[in-house]
């Protein structure tokens, strides 16, 4: 995404000085909370202002440990705001000013990799339940209608030095099932496993597909899902070339991880895996597996949300925005916030979102 606004927001954060923890102001005002905030907001592009008067702001949602916070409406989000006149940041009705935070149908694009192991051992003894659980997945994640916005396409790996494609990116769900169907025990011609080699390639295409999907104004992420019955064996690449490849993606390419089978090792897949990963040595537990993951990708490609505001503002260079997330999970408040500042000279109306 545009790196610019990204690092200008967080010099925004960084020079944002004004808060209110003092109990006695009114209870319309934002009050920093006294412990560590349980959700994280990420700006990710913005604030970016547009006359006459509306800001935008694009962000993530996400636990503390990383996890990412999806499904969240406009009515999980509080907006405060704070101008020259103002003594602390005081919540703003929608009566009194335009707001509205979008999913991601309206204008982004998430697109999810599933990278299958079709080695030796896959084709020879678990093709059938792999098929059953991929096809499971295809379902969970990519909705029956074809949407905009939503799109998986499909790759596998053996021992050779190639990720091959099975099903080129689509929003159509019967396209990926039938290339899921196509697959037989004859597909592959070295029945080694290329695991690290396959994580490589996957990085790189995710790479290319969400340069492709951020050409000029488009907001993009990419979800990678790598499934494995074992380990590398085909010795072509090291570990560390692998992890980096994941550590060293962009922000907005996430990597879920799934094994199933005697020679898995869940604190490794794990490593690869740093948005969520499930395993599991007995193979009936694989349809458990690939809709526990399904249902984290869905999360992750549901944790990201745009801001868009018409300020009552109309002068002051450093006027301040608070956006608060706030939920009740089984009678406990999660909360969450971010502050930027932004420059309202100019500013006029008619407003529109």
């Amino acid at each position: 995404m545009k790196k610019k606004n990204f690092v200008f927001a967080m010099l925004a954060l960084i020079a944002l000085s004004f808060g209110c923890k003092d109990d006695s102001l009114p209870s319309n005002c934002f009050r920093d909370p006294d412990i560590d905030q349980e959700f994280v907001i990420t700006i990710l592009d913005g604030p970016t202002v547009t006359l006459p008067s509306k800001i935008s702001v694009f962000f993530k949602v996400t636990e503390k440990d990383g996890d990412p916070v999806g499904f969240l409406t406009e009515d999980d989000f509080f907006v405060y705001e704070k101008g020259i006149n103002d003594g602390c940041f005081e919540e703003v009705s929608k009566s009194e000013a335009d707001r509205r935070i979008s999913g991601i149908q309206q204008f982004f694009n998430h697109s999810t990799m599933l990278v299958l192991d079709l080695s030796g051992s896959v084709l020879q003894q678990d093709l059938d339940p792999l098929k059953m659980a991929a096809i499971e997945f295809v379902k969970s994640v990519i909705p029956e209608d074809p949407v905009s916005g939503k799109s998986m396409g499909i790759w596998w790996f053996d021992g050779e030095d190639v990720l091959h494609e099975l099903v080129a990116m689509t929003n159509d769900r019967f396209t990926l099932e039938t290339g899921i169907n196509s697959i037989n025990p004859n597909i592959s011609n070295d029945s080694s496993t290329d695991f690290y080699g396959a994580v490589i390639k996957s990085a790189a295409k995710a790479k290319e597909i969400l340069e492709t999907n951020q050409t000029g104004d488009n907001l993009a992420a990419v979800s990678v899902v790598l499934f494995t019955d074992g380990t590398d064996r085909a010795g072509r690449y090291l570990k560390t070339e692998a992890l980096n490849a994941v550590i060293s993606s962009s922000q907005d390419i996430s990597f879920f991880t799934i094994g199933i089978g005697g020679e898995i090792d869940g604190d490794e897949l794990l490593q690869f895996g740093p948005n969520g990963s499930g395993s599991s040595q007995d193979l009936s537990q694989i349809n458990n597996i690939f809709e526990q993951v399904a249902g984290l990708v869905q999360n992750e490609a549901n944790s990201f949300y745009l801001f868009e505001y018409c300020s009552p503002l109309r002068s002051g260079t450093e006027n301040g925005i608070v956006i608060e997330a706030a939920t009740s999970d089984a009678g406990r408040v999660k909360v969450g916030s971010i502050k930027f500042t932004f420059d309202a000279t100019g500013f006029g109306g008619p407003c529109e979102l």
